[in-house]
C-alpha cells in the first residue's frame, strides 16, 4: 500500500507489481497476493508496462488539445474568465475521451499483460493484434474479466469518498482484483480453443 501512496513517483514499480499479481493469480489463482519485493524484474516489468500504457493513452492525449479547442469554440462552458472558460473546455475534452480511452485500454491490456506475465517477453505486451483476436476467441470470459475489472476500480475509488476508507487501500484493492480477473483468462491465452 505504501507503493499505491507514492503513485506518483513510484508508478512504475506499482505496474511492475501489478503484472506480479497476475502472474501469481495465473499460477495459484486461490494463493494470496504476491510479497511486495524489489527486484529488477519488478522494475523492468512495470517499465513496459508503464510503455505501452503510454502508448495506447498517447493518441487519446494528443486529440485532447483540438477537442479543448473545438469545444472552447462551441461556447458550452462560458465564464467571466477566459482561462476559466478553457480549463473547462480541457476538463470536457478530457471527460470525452477518458470514456474510449479506457474501453481500448480494456480490450488490449488484459490480455496483453497475462501473455507478459506468464511469458516475460516485452513483445507479448506489444502485441496487441493477439489481444483483439482473443477477445474474439472468447468474449464471454473477457466481457466478465472486463466488468470484473471496472467494478473493482469503481469500488476502489468509491473507498475514498463513500466508506472514508481512503484511496491507497482502494486503488490497492483494485490493482489485487484487477490481477486477478486478469488472470483468469491466462488458460484461454495459453490455449485459445479451450474454452
Amino acid at each position: 500500500m505504501l507503493m499505491v501512496a507514492l503513485a506518483p513517483i513510484a508508478f512504475v514499480p506499482l505496474l511492475g507489481y501489478a503484472v506480479a499479481a497476475t502472474r501469481s493469480a495465473s499460477i495459484d489463482p486461490v494463493g494470496g497476493p504476491p510479497r511486495w519485493t524489489f527486484s529488477l524484474r519488478l522494475l523492468t516489468d512495470g517499465l513496459w508496462t508503464t510503455i505501452a500504457v503510454l502508448l495506447i493513452a498517447a493518441p487519446f492525449v494528443v486529440a485532447s488539445g483540438p477537442l479543448a479547442r473545438l469545444i472552447a469554440q462551441l461556447h458550452l462552458w462560458r465564464a467571466g474568465d477566459p482561462g476559466l472558460s478553457m480549463l473547462y473546455a480541457n476538463l470536457a475534452a478530457d471527460f470525452t475521451l477518458a470514456l474510449p480511452w479506457g474501453l481500448v485500454m480494456l480490450l488490449l491490456m488484459p490480455h496483453a499483460t497475462v501473455r507478459f506475465a506468464a511469458s516475460g517477453r516485452a513483445a507479448d505486451l506489444f502485441d496487441f493484434r493477439a489481444a483483439i483476436q482473443s477477445v474474439g476467441h472468447d468474449f464471454a470470459t473477457w466481457n466478465l474479466a472486463a466488468a470484473a475489472i471496472v467494478t473493482a476500480w469503481a469500488v476502489g475509488l468509491a473507498c475514498a469518498g463513500l466508506l472514508c476508507v481512503g484511496i491507497v487501500p482502494g486503488v490497492f484493492y483494485a490493482i489485487l482484483v484487477s490481477a486477478h480477473a486478469t488472470a483468469a483468462l491466462h488458460a484461454k491465452v495459453a490455449n485459445p480453443a479451450a474454452g
